[in-house]
Parts: structure tokens; sequence; C-alpha cells
């Protein structure tokens, strides 16, 4: 009998053992993850005119104190990055996909150029993207539809091209701000943005837009603000604000 409880308290140490060992590495691999992304950013960035990455995102201290990052309190993981107005030129990698727990990301006012990465779309928790005042290019991609809680798009005053894809508002459903002002969009007004029945706010002026605004533009209720001016938009103004040429 005693030989058996021995065993079996035996056996429940090992297995305790195990269990913490394999938390513990998932852990450390999940921050490693994190820490990675970042630094895979870094590494892309060509020119830091203030040395704000080059001096304090440093591997000496935790990825969570570093500038422009935001950990959450409970797990360690990022999810908030905010590097806005600071003069940065580079890219954005494919690694920032890796930030599983990224609700945030705002690169407002630098020189991000180039197209955006596919790997974005692994981001599901995003609620806001902000590019705006950057060198972007390409069309606008419409897998932008992959974040089901995203509520504010911002990509005003860079150099994208093309048609504003109707698909990409097919699973926007908590969509409230749309900027895609100061680009280089041509076509009509698609017909898929009326799906965002939560959008406040809208601003496609300074493009080239044309036809005529859809009368389905009514459906959006909670609608404050829409911006169309130097476009070739044809159409009546509406009670909650509306802005032509």
């Amino acid at each position: 009998m005693g030989n058996t409880a021995f065993s079996l308290a035996l056996m429940m140490a090992v297995l305790l053992l195990h269990f913490v060992a394999l938390f513990s590495t998932k852990t450390t691999t999940n921050i490693s993850t994190d820490q990675s992304a970042l630094l895979a950013l870094k590494a892309h960035i060509i020119s830091d005119p203030q040395k704000m990455l080059k001096t304090n995102w440093s591997i000496a201290t935790s990825f969570c104190n570093w500038v422009g990052v935001t950990c959450g309190s409970r797990h360690q993981k990022v999810i908030a990055l905010n590097l806005s107005s600071m003069l940065l030129t580079g890219i954005v990698p494919p690694q920032i996909g890796n930030l599983s727990f990224l609700t945030s990301l705002d690169l407002t006012n630098n020189s991000f150029h180039g197209s955006l990465p596919i790997q974005l779309t692994n981001l599901r928790r995003l609620k806001l993207i902000n590019l705006v005042l950057n060198n972007c290019y390409g069309e606008i991609p419409s897998w932008f539809d992959s974040f089901p809680k995203l509520q504010s798009l911002s990509l005003s005053a860079n150099n994208f091209v093309g048609q504003i894809p109707s698909d990409m508002f097919e699973r926007l459903p908590r969509l409230q701000v749309l900027y895609l002002d100061g680009n280089k969009l041509s076509g009509k007004i698609p017909s898929g943005l009326f799906k965002c029945k939560e959008l406040e706010y809208i601003s496609l002026a300074f493009n080239s837009l044309e036809g005529i605004l859809p009368k389905e533009i009514g459906e959006l209720t909670m609608l404050e603000r829409l911006f169309l001016q130097e476009n070739q938009i044809e159409g009546k103004q509406k009670a909650f604000g509306c802005y032509f040429n």
C-alpha cells in the first residue's frame, strides 16, 4: 500500500513538473515571437533620425518597455504599437503579422513605403489601423475584410491606386471610420461599402473617383460626415453632412 501511494505521488510530481515546463516553454516562445517581430520591424527601418528605435529598442530591456509598445497586463503580449511622427523610413515587414494580440497599429506621419504584407491578415484582433501620411503604394488590398473587429481604417495621404475593392467591406460589421482621402483612387464608390452599417465618418476626398453618389448612402443611418471633395462625383447633399467639390 505504501509503495502504491509513493508511486502515485511520484507520478503526480512528474506530471506537474512536465506541465510547468510546457507552460514555461510556451510563454517564453510567445514572448520571443513578439520580440522577434518588433526586431524585424527595426531591421527594416533604414532611417531613424530621432534614434528612437536605435537607442530604445534594445534586448537589454523588456520589449514591453520599448517606446511605442504597449503590452497587456496579464499576458505580456503586444496589444498596441504606436510609432506615429517618429520620422521613420522603411517598410512594414511580414513579421508584424506575428503580433497575434495586436489591437492597434498606428504608424501615422512617417515614410513607410511599399505594399502592405498579406501577413497582416493574421492580426484578427485589430481594431485600429492608421497609416496616414506615409508612402505606401499599390492597390488597396481586398483582404482588409480579414479584421472582423476593425473599427477605424485610415489610409489617407499615401499613394494607393486603382479602385476601392467592393469585397473588402464584406466582413467589417464594426467599422466606424474610413479615411481613404489623398490617394490616387479611381472608379466608383463600391456598393459593398454600404454593408458597414456602423460607419460614422467617411472621407474619400482628393482622389479621382467618379459617378453618381449611390442612393444607398442613405442606409448608413449612423453616418455624420461624408467628404468627397476633389472627385468627379455627383449627388445631393444629405442631412448628415456631405461635402463635394
